[in-house]
């Protein structure tokens, strides 16, 4: 128990001792690391003072540096300064100089001209001398004259310039006559040339437009399917195109008539379609029949939009489109209305570019001038004016409504475009194989426009020309006479206007011719 005792206590006095041992140890080992931490700090900052000197000197070097260089700019600035003020008083010394010597220059000059009005004036005075001895002399002489000739000096004049206004007058009459009919001459020249090379550069298609049109069958069974079950499916056709079918003997093929060629074309296609299918039935025919006449209405918009595009023509409202493209499907005496209405643009076009107007305004309107011939509703508004009237709610120009509106003269011609449109309509239609007409039809129209002219009095032959669009009327002298055949001139086209019905114009022409005849024996 003892012995446990002591260790106990020499084991606490040696873990004391140890203690007292680290405690030294570690008092010394920081008494090192401070002495060693001055030593450094000391180190650190007589090094930081010899950079501060350092970069002291450096900031003088570079202050003293730039002091110079400011002072060098300054020298300079300040010895330009003293240069421009320098030159500035060279130059008013060279200014004043010249005004001093501008200044004696005007003194020499006024001088000398106030020498020259003193001589002037001398001068002066002479020509007044002179004139008067010159009227007194004048005087005398026209005094003289007078006496001698018995007339005194205004009425001479008189008689001078009479004689002279007389000549000047039959000089200028004729000089007139002469520039009116070169002119003349020059225009009617000029015209032609214009007109026929319109014609040379416009490539033309004869008419191929009629009411019948032929569908292909592949064999004649298809025949008996069209017809149905006692004629159920082509009275349906019938009736949802309003196209007549007939059913003949022609071999593999129907004809379809009917005037309308849109209701026309709508029924071929329809067809195309049924017998395509195999499924032809009156409730399979009304579904085709709508589809096609859905499927024609975006193929007229389709028309004229490369209707227009191909012509070059911009800016067009979406329903004038529409109704160029409808007038793919309507006709005018035989002659396709879209055709007729691209040929006249590009002639309205060269024409306009030949006497230098705007040919691009001019296509416009000459595409656009019977636009009136489609309506979607029947009216009996003139289609020349109803195509203006069209034109002006759209928005087109003054000058396009106007010719659009004129080309059959409803309204009055307001500027260049409106006769080219016109003229272009005529020779569009005018041309051999435009337009197509039935032959007893046309022989009829013919006689009678010459059996109007012999219903008036004084009238002795009559001859329709140029396809009816001309109308020659012979009188007898003794019974008309020059105001009355102008009168009947005009009576004559009146009742034509009145009772007739043809395309473009007739002119009628009254011949009075005065024949004397004598013989010699």
């Amino acid at each position: 128990m003892e012995f446990n005792t002591y260790t106990i206590a020499f084991g606490i006095a040696g873990i004391v001792l140890g203690l007292i041992i680290s405690k030294i140890l570690e008092k010394s080992s920081a008494n090192k690391t401070i002495s060693n931490a001055k030593k450094e700090a000391s180190q650190v900052i007589r090094e930081a003072k010899k950079e501060g000197e350092i970069i002291k000197k450096d900031k003088l070097f570079q202050a003293k540096e730039k002091f110079l260089e400011l002072k060098s700019e300054h020298d300079k600035v300040m010895a330009s300064k003293e240069n421009k003020m320098n030159e500035a008083q060279k130059r008013i010394r060279d200014k004043e100089s010249q005004v001093s010597n501008e200044i004696s220059k005007n003194k020499r000059l006024n001088q000398s001209l106030e020498d020259k009005l003193v001589s002037l004036n001398k001068k002066s005075e002479y020509i007044d001398k002179k004139k008067e001895e010159l009227e007194k002399l004048h005087q005398n002489h026209v005094s003289q004259l007078e006496s001698i000739s018995g007339l005194s000096a205004d009425e001479a004049k008189q008689q001078l310039i009479s004689s002279l206004k007389e000549e000047a007058k039959s000089d200028a009459l004729a000089f007139a006559q002469s520039v009116i009919e070169e002119a003349k001459l020059t225009a009617q020249q000029e015209a032609k040339k214009i007109v026929i090379s319109t014609i040379q550069r416009i490539g033309t298609e004869e008419t191929v437009e009629n009411c019948v049109s032929v569908f292909n069958l592949e064999s004649d069974d298809v025949k008996g399917r069209i017809i149905g079950r006692e004629g159920r499916n082509i009275r349906a056709i019938e009736a949802s195109t309003g196209v007549e079918i007939v059913v003949d003997d022609t071999p593999e093929a129907i004809i379809l008539s009917c005037f309308d060629s849109v209701r026309r074309e709508v029924a071929r296609l329809s067809l195309h379609k049924l017998v395509t299918d195999g499924r032809i039935h009156p409730a399979r025919i009304e579904e085709v029949v709508l589809k096609t006449t859905k499927q024609i209405e975006s193929e007229i918009i389709e028309v004229g939009k490369r209707t227009v595009i191909d012509l070059g023509i911009h800016g067009l409202h979406p329903e004038l489109i529409k109704a160029v493209g409808r007038m793919k499907y309507r006709s005018s005496y035989g002659q396709n209305l879209l055709q007729h209405s691209r040929e006249v643009a590009k002639l309205c076009g060269v024409m306009a570019s030949e006497l230098g107007l705007n040919a691009k305004v001019a296509k416009r309107a000459g595409l656009l001038h019977d636009i009136g011939k489609v309506p979607e509703e029947e009216t009996e508004t003139p289609h020349a004016i109803l195509g203006m009237q069209w034109a002006e709610k759209y928005g087109e120009k003054e000058d396009v409504c106007n010719a659009i509106g004129a080309h059959h003269d409803e309204i009055e011609m307001k500027n260049l475009i409106s006769p080219i449109v016109q003229v272009c309509d005529a020779i569009s239609g005018a041309r051999p194989g435009a337009r197509r007409q039935v032959l007893d039809s046309y022989i009829q129209r013919l006689k009678e426009m010459e059996d109007i002219a012999y219903e008036f009095t004084g009238v002795t032959k009559a001859y329709a020309i140029q396809a009816g669009r001309e109308l020659r009327v012979m009188v007898e002298s003794e019974k008309v006479s020059d105001d009355v055949a102008a009168q009947l001139s005009f009576e004559i086209s009146q009742k034509i206007q009145t009772d007739m019905t043809y395309p473009g114009q007739v002119k009628v022409t009254v011949i009075r011719e005065t024949r004397v005849v004598n013989i010699a024996k």
